[in-house]
């Protein structure tokens, strides 16, 4: 509800009604008080101190059926009296129903979702009634994971689970060898934010998901959470931005999708200097398809004034935090995967690094093949580096740490002293890979290197494991050699 395409939908249906053709329309509002966090904002708190008004429907039926026998004027008399009376009626707990009521609704509830004896009959009741006096909206109250204890007792309940045994709700997650990014992530902005006062976070109603509860904790008045409101977020950040603060919009990047015109419109138009942080970007692993990070760099690559990095482990996501914190130059932008790192040492004191350059991981420069990594698609790359060195094969690997600006000079270094090219990411086509072809073809290099772009595969990959995920999305160990041996 606090996103915005509600409201539009519910402005939509409501127009009808208040021109006299009332929508045949039943809206459920579904309210268990959680997402993957608890909500915040005016309207959770103003949901949760609703009456329920169910008993006064019968009531304001009768009053309609009289008053319809009367002359005009009572009748509308007695239509104002009606507003009035069912204003009174739920003024003593917060006027929860009024919203909908202003939109063109009918409003009642709360009812129990888990009360069928309740909930049916309400439900039969709108289906076989006046349907002219719609649209209705009906507002249930649910919990998340009723009716399964482990579901109820978790913190999360139990949303985006791993296999689990059902008789104790265990779940099957291996035991953490490393740090997550996002714990990375979240330590690296707390350092940085005890070094400036001006950093400040913002999150959408993911504050654990995105680890800015952490940040919240040290410096609550410096971390805002806007609830399910992706757009305002972005545009919030501007705000900030535009009064000398330093946001970080720690979103997911399958949810930054939704803020897209307001990162063209409100943020990179007037190039400020506002730090994104997409979490979850590539595969999810038990997340499954809903939140697979594959669109962030196709979407954003295309954006002017924008900056994208993206690191290869734990102590480059610590140097990439650093130098979004340092970059006032305009907007910029972090993408990292879900889950655990490598286990690479995060540094002291991050560095701030060089904004649009790579560096060579492995071999010398010359070759058979160049692998162009970016992101963590790193490991796989020099894994496929050992099985092509073993059957006598000279390769060089790149940390290409940025997908915008491309650093041109490695990249064409690399093509002109080897006699194959190979780009990988853990994004969809249309992004990194994309990007470096159009260097490449600027630079006149594309009919003297052998060039090829793995990318994940035009599909949505269901929920398995991240390195399965990786094999079928092509951007594996295996994929590399199977093309690079293509290319020999």
């Amino acid at each position: 509800m606090t996103g915005g395409m509600a409201y539009e939908a519910l402005n939509h249906a409501g127009h009808d009604a208040f021109n006299g053709d009332p929508s045949n329309l039943i809206v459920i509002l579904n309210d268990n008080n959680m997402s993957i966090d608890p909500p915040t904002g005016a309207l959770s708190g103003t949901l949760s101190r609703v009456v329920s008004s169910d008993p006064y429907l019968g009531l304001r039926s009768v009053a309609k059926k009289v008053a319809s026998k009367l002359p005009p004027a009572v009748e509308n008399a007695l239509k104002g009296g009606e507003a009035f009376m069912r204003r009174t009626w739920q003024a003593g707990e917060g006027q929860g129903g009024a919203l909908f009521e202003a939109l063109g609704f009918y409003y009642l509830g709360p009812v129990d979702g888990h009360d069928l004896e309740q909930l049916v009959p309400v439900l039969e009741n709108i289906r076989d009634g006046d349907r002219r006096q719609g649209p209705f909206l009906v507002h249930v109250l649910t919990e998340k994971g009723k009716g399964y204890a482990p579901a109820e007792a978790a913190k999360d309940k139990y949303h985006g689970v791993a296999k689990f045994d059902v008789a104790t709700g265990e779940q099957a997650k291996p035991k953490p060898n490393a740090k997550t990014y996002t714990q990375v992530f979240a330590e690296s902005l707390i350092q940085a934010g005890e070094q400036d006062p001006k950093i400040v976070a913002v999150t959408a109603a993911m504050p654990s998901g995105t680890g800015l509860n952490k940040f919240a904790q040290r410096f609550p008045e410096r971390c805002f959470d806007v609830g399910i409101a992706e757009q305002h977020g972005v545009t919030f950040a501007a705000g900030l931005a535009c009064e000398g603060l330093k946001p970080f919009v720690a979103i997911y990047s399958t949810f930054m999708q939704r803020a897209y015109d307001q990162i063209i419109h409100d943020v990179a138009i007037q190039n400020l200097p506002v730090r994104f942080c997409l979490d979850r970007a590539g595969f999810v692993g038990a997340d499954g398809q809903t939140h697979q990070g594959a669109f962030d760099l196709a979407y954003l690559s295309c954006v002017p004034n924008l900056v994208i990095m993206a690191p290869s482990d734990e102590a480059e996501l610590a140097h990439m935090v650093a130098t979004a914190a340092a970059y006032d130059a305009g907007p910029i932008a972090v993408r990292y995967p879900r889950g655990e790192g490598v286990g690479a040492q995060t540094p002291e004191t991050p560095e701030v690094l060089p904004i649009g350059k790579g560096r060579l991981i492995a071999g010398d420069g010359k070759g058979n093949l160049a692998i162009c990594a970016l992101g963590t698609r790193l490991t796989a790359a020099l894994e496929a580096r050992e099985l092509l060195e073993a059957h006598g094969h000279r390769v060089s690997v790149a940390d290409m740490r940025f997908a915008k600006p491309v650093d041109v000079d490695l990249l064409c270094g690399l093509a002109q002293n080897h006699g194959a090219l190979i780009t990988l990411e853990e994004g969809s086509s249309g992004g990194f890979g994309a990007s470096a072809l159009q260097a490449l073809a600027h630079a006149d290099l594309l009919g003297q290197t052998k060039v090829r772009t793995l990318h994940m595969a035009d599909a949505f990959i269901d929920q398995a494991s991240p390195d399965r995920q990786a094999t079928l999305g092509g951007v594996c160990a295996n994929s590399i050699l199977e093309t690079a041996q293509s290319l020999f």
